[in-house]
């Protein structure tokens, strides 16, 4: 084992693999050809990996919180397969065909083959790639285990937002002719904002924020003269889009002004405290804004409640494009 050991760490740490990784005897231990991947600890301590990693937890504690169960580790807790069966049945509002407690590898392993199978029917018709196994996800690979659940979220319209551009450095050792060979691959596991949420449709605001910045700052002064011109007559005023609308508050007093009518307060939370409760009165201005005669928002109210400035003002154009005239 020590031989072995050291002869990994020789390997990684040759000249052409500048990066230096401690490898522990385990991951050395390997059969002719086969190959073993392991996160570059640098990657472990990027801020926008631990934030992946933490937005994904809270996420499944949120969703399985009924079922009393809490994750603190992904590898460690959704390896045997159980929290991910009851993470799909809840998502999916399904039940699997599966036991319901399995200790032997074996079980675990049947069980997540299920569990995988099942995530496969859901993604696979509408072209998902998959980047993980039984094998992957059993031997607690926290790489597949987050491409996994990214796809999850994405596909179920999570009510988080995942951290744009998400890359780790990944180690990946191979045994040859007796021999171990390391090479450093760089994965993806999230990609932008548009293709997290599904709007794929490119439109001014990204060309705005791709390309004219400084013009940015006049449309949303635009947007704020706009804006504070109705809800100053309830004596309230915008100064900041990207936080005043999050809650939904203005949004939907907004649309009452606009149109001209009252909104019932029990229709609304005028002082909204949860994520949720933020999330129903976007959700109800969005209403408000279709029974007004304007198409559906491109943007989630999801993503208003987490600051999303595209998003807010993708909504708050589209009022300003009809409403602008009125007095």
């Amino acid at each position: 084992v020590s031989d072995l050991q050291e002869e990994g760490k020789n390997a990684i740490n040759a000249p052409m693999n500048p990066s230096s990784v401690d490898i522990h005897p385990e991951d050395t231990l390997l059969e002719e050809n086969e190959e073993r991947t392991m996160i570059d600890p640098n990657s472990k301590e990027d801020p926008k990996f631990k934030e992946l990693i933490k937005v994904l937890i809270d996420w499944i504690n949120d969703v399985l919180v009924e079922e009393r169960i809490i994750v603190k580790q992904l590898e460690e807790d959704l390896y045997d397969g159980q929290v991910l069966q009851k993470l799909l049945e809840k998502l999916a509002d399904r039940k699997l065909n599966v036991a319901e407690v399995t200790q032997s590898e074996i079980g675990q392993k049947q069980k997540l083959q299920t569990v995988l199978e099942a995530v496969h029917d859901l993604l696979r018709p509408h072209g998902w790639t998959i980047k993980w196994n039984v094998d992957s996800i059993h031997g607690k690979n926290l790489i597949s285990i987050l491409h996994l659940l990214v796809a999850l979220a994405m596909h179920f319209r999570a009510p988080i937002r995942l951290p744009e551009h998400v890359s780790v450095q990944v180690v990946v050792v191979r045994k040859r002719e007796g021999l171990l060979q390391t090479t450093h691959v760089s994965e993806e596991l999230t990609t932008t904002t548009e293709i997290l949420t599904f709007s794929l449709e490119r439109d001014a605001f990204d060309t705005l924020f791709d390309h004219a910045p400084d013009k940015l700052s006049v449309v949303k002064k635009s947007l704020i003269t706009f804006v504070n011109k109705h809800l100053n007559k309830l004596n309230l005023e915008v100064t900041e889009l990207e936080t005043q609308f999050a809650d939904g508050v203005y949004l939907v007093l907004l649309m009452g002004l606009l149109e001209d009518y009252f909104v019932p307060l029990h229709n609304f939370y005028l002082t909204p405290e949860s994520f949720d409760q933020k999330v129903h009165n976007v959700s109800f201005a969005f209403e408000l804004m279709q029974d007004g005669g304007l198409k559906k928002p491109k943007a989630r109210p999801e993503d208003v409640v987490n600051l999303d400035l595209k998003s807010t003002l993708r909504v708050l154009y589209n009022l300003f494009t009809k409403y602008k005239n009125v007095e």
